[in-house]
């Protein structure tokens, strides 16, 4: 009745198993109906057709067996029902050659319904139990069954046996399924832990739209087309002539810790990094979670200001730790309509920005001086209402025959005049930053303490 190889993968249970069951079954049955013989009786026909058919059902085990086995991959499924279906046959012909003795009878139906419904539910359970009639009628047809209902313990031992053995059998077998099945769920668990641990620090180089669209299977929906974009570049002034100066160590430790400071800021104000350049910094607004224009040309411009403020704190730190060349960023800002999508060959792709408007904001960051912040005419229409800027006129931009019309970013209007809250400035021997955002009312007496103090010594100080 049991032919069910392995079609899961993951599970080491041993192939051999459903012929193990088969066996079982057929030897029970073949006992039973060696039983049910009066020995003592003449040779006739109600004599040879059970011990015939107990023959058959020991060349079945083997016939089926091979079928089994020989049967390829597609067809295995369909094998493996019609062999069922030829059991439960088989032993519906059983029962009626053993004139219906009690309990074989019993605990032979009894097995059809546990088969069929460990196999397929109703569907095998109406197929098997369809068999199981078949058989009972075909016994019939040539063996008239005696119509009392033998109960003799004699007939019922092999059976008895046999089901038995074949219950204790699938139970071993379920068991070791079980345990294979918690093993390989244990270890599914941890490739699934192992996987989100990966797919997490892929996250870290790739775009978020990007990363999403491949995590979710939605990668059709990365198609190249047209966006109105605010791009921005960045990078850091005299960067290799600073690379030949640092130990390796030195140097590897302050480009990490500038790099995620930048990319920090830039994911506060809802930024897109394209991609890292050694120390450049592309970071496109618009293209992922869009919230207008306006807004992204507006958070562009505030995550620039941010990231020169967050530059001129970092100096310091880097002095601190031997590093007495400055550094200074320079930044460019430009909005316009660029292609978006995957670009690349078969065996390597990239999901990028590219369009003339890219390159111009390229072009700014070359252009601007250290410590400043360039934007195009399209960038500061966008955002003149809400962020000072001074008109520096046209310059000559490499690629573009006409000259360009650019604007140096100031500061946010909201942060100028009595509104003021960052101050910052530097002479030989002195170097102020003041951060009014970051200053805790409990910090405010011991700032105001220390500028007093200092405030006097420079006063009380001789100055040759």
């Amino acid at each position: 009745m049991q032919d069910q190889p392995e079609e899961n993968t993951g599970r080491n249970v041993d192939p051999r198993y459903p012929l193990y069951f088969r066996t079982l079954i057929c030897f029970a049955a073949a006992g039973t109906l060696v039983n049910a013989v009066s020995w003592s009786s003449p040779w006739n026909l109600d004599k040879i057709l059970p011990l015939g058919m107990a023959a058959l059902l020991l060349v079945y085990t083997a016939v089926a067996y091979q079928i089994s086995r020989k049967a390829s991959a597609e067809s295995a499924a369909n094998v493996r029902r019609w062999l069922s279906f030829s059991d439960a046959i088989l032993i519906g012909v059983s029962l009626a050659l053993a004139n219906f003795s009690l309990l074989p009878s019993l605990l032979f139906v009894t097995m059809v319904q546990f088969n069929a419904l460990t196999e397929g539910g109703g569907r095998r359970w109406f197929e098997h139990n369809t068999g199981l009639l078949l058989g009972v009628g075909g016994g019939y047809l040539i063996h008239e069954p005696a119509m009392v209902v033998n109960a003799d313990l004699t007939i019922s031992a092999a059976s008895l046996i046999g089901v038995f053995t074949y219950f204790c059998a699938w139970a071993f077998y379920t068991h070791k399924q079980i345990a294979h099945l918690k093993d390989t769920n244990r270890a599914l668990t941890s490739d699934q832990h192992v996987s989100k641990m990966r797919t997490y620090k892929l996250s870290k180089y790739l775009p978020q739209r990007l990363w999403r669209a491949v995590t979710t299977g939605r990668e059709s929906e990365l198609v190249t087309e047209r966006k109105l974009l605010t791009v921005f570049f960045s990078d850091i002034k005299d960067f290799s002539q600073l690379t030949e100066e640092l130990e390796a160590e030195t140097f590897t430790q302050l480009l990490n810790s500038y790099l995620s400071e930048m990319a920090r800021i830039a994911g506060q104000y809802g930024g897109t990094i394209d991609k890292f350049i050694g120390d450049a910094v592309m970071v496109v607004f618009g293209d992922d979670d869009s919230k207008g224009p306006k807004s992204d040309a507006l958070r562009c411009v505030a995550m620039a200001l941010a990231m020169r403020k967050r530059v001129r704190e970092m100096k310091q730190e880097w002095y601190n730790k031997g590093i007495a060349r400055p550094l200074q960023v320079r930044m460019g800002i430009n909005t316009g309509y660029c292609t978006v999508g995957i670009f690349g060959t078969a065996n390597y792709q990239s999901y990028t920005v590219m369009g003339t408007h890219v390159n111009l904001a390229a072009r700014l960051e070359g252009a601007a001086q250290p410590g400043e912040i360039l934007i195009s005419h399209e960038t500061w229409a966008m955002i003149k209402h809400s962020v000072m800027c001074r008109d520096k006129g046209h310059i000559t931009v490499k690629g573009f025959s006409a000259p360009v019309k650019v604007y140096q970013v100031t500061d946010l209007r909201k942060n100028l005049g009595g509104q003021q809250s960052y101050l910052e400035d530097h002479a030989p021997g002195f170097s102020m930053h003041l951060d009014l955002d970051k200053i805790r009312n409990y910090d405010k007496d011991k700032v105001l303490q220390s500028l007093e103090k200092a405030a006097s010594t420079l006063k009380s100080k001789v100055i040759i």
